[in-house]
């Protein structure tokens, strides 16, 4: 055989089978450019070098992982459909004498010429328009923006090695495909799986029932360390019981159909049903997979769009005053007294009179909080499991005193009385016992924070409590070590005033106050500098998480086109016949109306039902970044529902007249 023969037949295959291919190029193109753009982004000197730039660099370094990862195994996905198509003509060739390592040769090429388009497109798209995916992330996270135009060779690089793999690995799985089948069963493949699958009410049940665990998981979590802990325990059982449903429940779900006789026994149902009903198992698969990849998009949309639209809010939650000096003494001496004279020293210099000054001492413990009775001793807990951390607590101390003297109040307290404020849980009992240590009789639960930001931003829920003398009702917990011989209480103080000054004077006032103080052990934090740091980060991963939305959606959609395709040309036979009986192409049009309508929104419905479950464990994790806005994580998330279910009727509508233009038009084809 000539040179050109193999790549001629492997060309020809390709375009004469562009309905399947076609979709498929264009996706590795996308995976190729979106893969590219991640890796220049992510190896960018002005990203790099801008503040913040760290953070974001290594979100997208991470991004773009798990694009590769996901591009793995969703060409793979995909692949089995094209496979699945051209075994019949494989078949063909074998039977007219061609051999098994002929074929090879042809999927060798296909795998080449596909591999050599895909990469030569999607860098050069790439390329083309990651000039422009850096600008609108530096318009994310303020920074300034350079108008110079690279191309990254490691991204160039990186994308040869990582696609190379994934063809290559495709190539092989097409290899062993064709090896474990015989010229037969090649040209009866597509018709293979016609014998309808038996309702598995065991499997749908489990599914059911994984999901129901996902959702109490979900469900019952009340902070934020749980729900990181719980998190990927749900998506786990979210996405095995979302499969088990989708392709057990799907055949159930059919047969039920079947048995209702006033719903099964009309024209457009009939037909519809009866043809689901035989593909229903691998027709579940593809409905799973499109129900995690839309769960997928929403809650990541949702979620970023979130913090990067409450960035300023989770700014002023952390750091509620502009400038923050604040020192933990545990292992020294108290810092306060020489430190606030420092300070009142550059706040004279620079005519500053401090506004909502906080200036106080406190003492802080973790322990274990149930029934009104706290343990702080790290020896008396046997283990730490799931089930402890939801009783685990953050106990702050503050004297009466300077909580009067902050405030503005005249509170009074007696001997073993004090003012609790509850942060991130509620507390209705009238005292609190520490082992070890005192008991406190609640005199008034405080209805405002007054102390630091730090606070707003702890992993545990916080109680704390405001007491007549601060030694003496540390008591006995003074005396607790951890594992390490450490004390169990940590001693802090904080200064923290506003000033009414712009950004720059801000930041200029915070490094004068870190050289007047550098000979101390002090933290000196500002606001306006702590900004570009918040929006780098919460920018990034607003960013991140539209690329990779952009990948998940792309491939819910070629999912769904070729469930369309394949499905088509599948019931292409039968339409056929049922229009030499009589049937009209209105009475077709409504048959496939009823087929599709009956489970191609079936995803989308029980992948809001994820996300509604999903919402109050994604509210815990949004806390750990600085944002208790519930109103805007509601309204982002319903926008984000309502936007996704708009694209999703869209492209049914498109692959709906697909599927119709290849069963009504099968004898002209």
């Amino acid at each position: 055989m000539t040179t050109g023969f193999y790549p001629k037949l492997a060309f020809d295959g390709i375009r004469k089978n562009k309905r399947m291919y076609l979709p498929y190029l264009c996706t590795c193109i996308g995976m190729v450019m979106m893969y590219y753009i991640i890796v220049f982004l992510a190896n960018n000197p002005t990203l790099i070098h801008m503040t913040g730039g760290e953070t974001v660099t290594s979100m997208l370094d991470l991004g773009g992982w798990v694009i590769a990862f996901f591009a793995a195994i969703f060409l793979f996905y995909t692949n089995s459909f094209l496979m699945r198509r051209r075994k019949r003509e494989f078949g063909l060739y074998n039977v007219l004498g061609m051999g098994k390592w002929n074929i090879a040769k042809i999927l060798f090429w296909e795998a080449l010429l596909l591999y050599g388009a895909s990469l030569g497109v999607g860098v050069g798209l790439g390329a083309s328009l990651s000039k422009a995916a850096e600008l609108g992330l530096i318009r994310l996270v303020g920074g300034e923006v350079n108008y110079t135009l690279s191309v990254s060779v490691s991204g160039i690089l990186m994308s040869l090695k990582v696609f190379g793999a994934i063809f290559g690995l495709l190539f092989l799985n097409s290899l062993r495909q064709l090896k474990a089948a015989s010229a037969v069963a090649l040209l009866r493949s597509e018709a293979a799986g016609e014998k309808p699958p038996r309702a598995n009410w065991f499997f749908g049940l489990a599914g059911i029932l994984v999901l129901g665990a996902a959702y109490y998981i979900a469900v019952r979590i009340r902070d934020p360390i749980t729900a990181l802990a719980l998190f990927f325990v749900a998506v786990l059982l979210v996405i095995l019981g979302t499969y088990l449903l989708m392709i057990a429940g799907s055949v159930m779900f059919c047969r039920i159909l079947q048995k209702h006789r006033g719903y099964y026994y009309k024209p457009n149902h009939f037909v519809s049903v009866s043809s689901m009903v035989y593909r229903m198992k691998r027709n579940g698969a593809g409905l799973a997979s499109i129900c995690v990849l839309a769960t997928m998009v929403l809650v990541m949309i949702s979620s970023t769009a979130s913090l990067y639209i409450g960035a300023e809010d989770a700014l002023h939650s952390r750091y509620p005053r502009e400038i923050v000096v604040s020192a933990n003494f545990t292992f020294g001496e108290d810092p306060a007294e020489a430190a606030r004279a420092a300070v009142e020293k550059v706040q004279a210099q620079h005519g500053i009179a401090p506004a909502h000054l906080v200036d106080y001492h406190g003492a802080a413990v973790t322990g274990l909080l149930e029934d009104g009775e706290v343990e702080t001793d790290v020896t008396e807990v046997e283990g730490m499991s799931l089930s402890l951390y939801d009783s685990v607590c953050q106990f702050l101390f503050v004297p009466l005193e300077e909580y009067n003297a902050m405030t503005g109040a005249n509170e009074t307290l007696g001997p073993g009385e004090a003012l609790l404020y509850a942060y991130r849980r509620s507390y209705d009992l009238d005292s609190i016992a520490f082992h070890n240590g005192p008991t406190f009789t609640v005199k008034r639960q405080l209805e405002e924070a007054f102390i630091s930001g730090d606070m707003m931003v702890t992993t545990f829920p916080a109680l704390v409590l405001v007491v007549p003398d601060l030694e003496e009702s540390l008591g006995g917990l003074n005396r607790l070590a951890d594992y390490y011989g450490n004390p169990m209480v940590s001693r802090f103080w904080e200064y923290a005033f506003d000033t009414g000054l712009s950004d720059g004077e801000q930041i200029a006032l915070g490094e004068e106050i870190a050289q007047a103080l550098e000979e101390q052990y002090l933290t000196i934090e500002s606001r306006a500098a702590e900004r570009s740091d918040f929006f780098a980060a919460y920018g990034g991963l607003f960013y991140l998480g539209i690329l990779l939305s952009i990948v998940f959606i792309i491939a819910a959609v070629l999912i769904i086109y070729y469930k369309q395709i394949s499905e088509g040309y599948e019931d292409q036979a039968r339409f056929e016949i049922m229009q030499k009986v009589g049937m009209t192409r209105r009475e077709i049009r409504r048959s496939i109306n009823s087929q599709l309508l009956t489970v191609f929104f079936l995803p989308l419905g029980l992948s809001a039902c994820h996300l509604a479950f999903a919402f109050p464990v994604l509210r815990k994790l949004l806390l750990l970044f600085g944002l208790d806005n519930l109103g805007l994580f509601a309204v982002t998330t319903g926008v984000s529902l309502l936007v996704f279910a708009l694209l999703y009727t869209l492209v049914y509508k498109i692959t709906s007249n697909s599927y119709y233009t290849i069963v009504s038009g099968g004898q002209e084809q």
